[in-house]
Order: C-alpha cells, then sequence, then structure tokens
C-alpha cells in the first residue's frame, strides 16, 4: 500500500487574487458575470458547473452537480427532472443554494433563494435546443428512482428514440427552475487564510448592501 500524506496535513497557500471591496461590483449579478466569465476565458474545466443544495421534508439536506443555462436580473437557471429528488424537495420547500468553485482561480461563489420553475416557453425552447441523444435521455431515466440495471435505462432510451425519431417533445416532467437570489457570497482564497469574503443581502427595496465577512 502507497504511503500519502495525512488528510490533516493536507494545506495549501492561496496566492491567485484578491477580493476587496472597492473592486467588486455594486449589484451582485455583475460581480458573478465577471468571475464567470474570468473561468470561461481561462478555459477552467466545467466552469458552469455548481452544486444546487435542497432540503427535504424530514429536513435532511442534499446535494447535487448541475450545469447553470442562464443568468440574468431575473436569478440563475438550470433544468432537470420535476419527479427528481430535488425536483420533489423544492416542491415542499422552494428554497435552495448555490454554489460554484472554481478551484483554479482559488474562487468560491455561493448563492442563496427562492426557487421557481421557469415558463414553459423557456422551457420548450431550451429542450429543443439539446442533443438529440439529450432529449431523448429526458424520457428514458426516471430521474432518482431505483433500477435493475443499466440495461434498463439503455433500453428504455432506445424505446423511446423508436417511438419520437429525431424530434422527441418535451416531457411534462421536464423543465427549469430559476433561482431567484437574495443573498451572494464571493470568497477569494488568500494566503496565512485570511481569505476575502464579500457578501451582499437583498433589501426591501430591492437595493443591495454589501458587507465583508470575517474569513
Amino acid at each position: 500500500m502507497s504511503k500519502h500524506t495525512p488528510l490533516s496535513d493536507l494545506r495549501k497557500s492561496y496566492e491567485q487574487g484578491t477580493l476587496e471591496e472597492h473592486d467588486s461590483a455594486s449589484e451582485p449579478s455583475r460581480q458573478f458575470e465577471a468571475w464567470l466569465s474570468q473561468a470561461l476565458e481561462r478555459g477552467l474545466p466545467e466552469p458552469n458547473a455548481m452544486t444546487v443544495a435542497t432540503v427535504g421534508e424530514d429536513g435532511r439536506p442534499s446535494t447535487r452537480p448541475v450545469l447553470i443555462k442562464g443568468c440574468d436580473a431575473r436569478g440563475i437557471v438550470w433544468y432537470s427532472n420535476y419527479h427528481s429528488r430535488k425536483g420533489r424537495e423544492l416542491e415542499v420547500h422552494p428554497f435552495a443554494a448555490l454554489q460554484f468553485h472554481w478551484v483554479e482561480m482559488e474562487r468560491v461563489v455561493r448563492i442563496e433563494g427562492r426557487v421557481e420553475k421557469v415558463s414553459a416557453e423557456e422551457s420548450d425552447a431550451y429542450f429543443a435546443s439539446r442533443p438529440l441523444a439529450h432529449r431523448i435521455g429526458a424520457w428514458a431515466s426516471p430521474q432518482s428512482e431505483v433500477i435493475d440495471g443499466r440495461s434498463t435505462i439503455v433500453s428504455r432510451a432506445a424505446e423511446y428514440g423508436l417511438k419520437f425519431g429525431l424530434n422527441p417533445p418535451r416531457p411534462p416532467h421536464w423543465g427549469g427552475y430559476r433561482l431567484v437570489p437574495d443573498y451572494w457570497e464571493f470568497w477569494q482564497g488568500r494566503s496565512s487564510r485570511l481569505h476575502d469574503r464579500i457578501a451582499y443581502r437583498l433589501q426591501a427595496d430591492g437595493s443591495w448592501t454589501r458587507q465583508r465577512l470575517a474569513p
């Protein structure tokens, strides 16, 4: 058995950048767009990947990675199966937290807020833009349910492929979610664990307060 450094001894010095109040945008969505653009420009692996955290009826949290598919003044959008675990949990507790972690840039963005479904028109438009295999997969996968084996899902995909051909419609159980943020936090790694953390909180009048948090 090979020897490894004990987990308790694993450390990293963060030296990539800084985040000062005067350098951060007055609106959190603008700050996010700037950081996401930089992650895309640097060609980071899956810079559009984010973790979505939801809470079930029993109070247990759960997380899973998804891909952001839209960001504007209304919020952040992703698409999924409405009958999946996250879909069922959002039906009961329509609030979630998102996290982006761009390791190579030593940056984390956390976002919290209310979640709503996007319009049917938005879901239809995005579904039609997906590769054919992905559209068939949306029909074939009873997401989060127990299945007998991989052959089950492969067989279902073949069946729906024959049924719909090149033009599968959007399944009624599949569509978009939009998180409407009321809290954003931007974390920039710094040396000596004195990291930069800038938080934005939505106020009753629609404005944002910007505050520095202790690392």
